[in-house]
């Protein structure tokens, strides 16, 4: 009974320490950090836009004579916040 616990102990041991994919885990964790880096950098861009695109549909308003434009305003501030925000929890979520 010994040498069977003893044997079958040695296997679970020995394909324990045999176990492959480190390598690859970490070369998917720096392709993960690679692409990840540049869709937090196409979030800034999606958010730079949608503000210059808002200031300049908020000035057109103004001009035409629109007086309540405060919803306008936080609507387009929130869709450009929200844009970023979402690049700065997915790099915390991943921990990149």
């Amino acid at each position: 009974m010994k040498t069977v616990l003893t044997f079958c102990g040695c296997i679970l041991a020995w394909s324990a320490s045999a176990q492959p994919g480190i390598e690859e885990m970490q070369r998917a964790r720096s392709d993960l950090a690679a692409d990840f880096f540049s869709v937090f950098d196409l979030s800034l861009v999606i958010a730079t836009l949608l503000g210059l695109i808002g200031a300049a549909k908020i000035y057109q308003n103004w001009q035409m004579g629109k007086d309540r434009i405060d919803s306008d305003v936080a609507a387009w501030f929130y869709a450009a916040f929200f844009m970023l925000l979402a690049g700065t929890f997915l790099r915390a979520l991943f921990g990149i």
